[in-house]
């Protein structure tokens, strides 16, 4: 089981991710300023660490600094509020092997967690297929049978947390923390609106309403 060091000093923030990580199988850490993010992190315990920049006693480029100085190697993904090209690109040189904006969706999160803790050997998977559906992640198209879909980004991102969790029931609240990210409204009806279009789009018939729990994708 992977073991996850998150680097966040908002609780409410740090507690999502927790919450997400662990629901997704793997082992978390919850650190709350750089100084302690450092020290864990160079221990060699964790397999990625999620970093925020904005942390007091030490901010994240400089514990990013200090561990590629010490040529720690453990994967580091960049979680900010910070967005502009510039610390973008300090970021990345300075090391992360990746740089995620806040505000973000999970369902991105996860899929870059996962990348940076697969094993080179095995090819990253480009197409998610359910039954005559599939998703190209490349592309960011559908395809149900031969027929061509243009899809939105939200649309997309809420057809690919369906593929990938094919016949499981998913509550409105998972999807939303899932696509819309942790600063969403709990009392929205947009995961229903976004079910709607997916319908006219992929089939009626494709995703069930599950009375009182939410939806789920047929997989035949």
């Amino acid at each position: 089981m992977n073991r996850i060091l998150i680097a966040e000093d908002e609780a409410r923030i740090a507690s999502f991710l927790e919450k997400g990580l662990r629901g997704n199988g793997f082992t978390t850490t919850v650190v709350g300023d750089g100084v302690t993010a450092y020290d864990h992190a160079r221990t060699g315990r964790f397999d990625l660490l999620i970093l925020d920049i904005g942390l007091p006693l030490s901010d994240g480029f400089t514990v990013l600094r200090r561990l590629r100085e010490e040529l720690v190697t453990i994967p580091v993904i960049i979680l900010t509020a910070r967005d502009s090209i510039a610390d973008t690109v300090a970021g990345l040189e300075g090391g992360a092997d990746d740089y995620l904006a806040k505000p973000f969706a999970f369902e991105e999160l996860l899929a870059r967690v996962r990348l940076r803790l697969r094993p080179e050997r095995v090819p990253e998977a480009t197409v998610l297929r359910v039954g005559d559906l599939g998703l190209d992640l490349r592309t960011r198209r559908a395809n149900v049978g031969d027929r061509s879909i243009d899809l939105s980004t939200r649309e997309f991102a809420l057809a690919e947390v369906f593929c990938r969790h094919p016949d499981q029931v998913l509550t409105r609240e998972q999807l939303l923390s899932h696509v819309w990210g942790f600063d969403f409204d709990p009392g929205s009806n947009v995961v229903d609106v976004y079910v709607r279009y997916l319908r006219r789009k992929l089939g009626t018939e494709r995703i069930e309403t599950v009375r009182g729990s939410g939806y789920r994708l047929r997989p035949g």
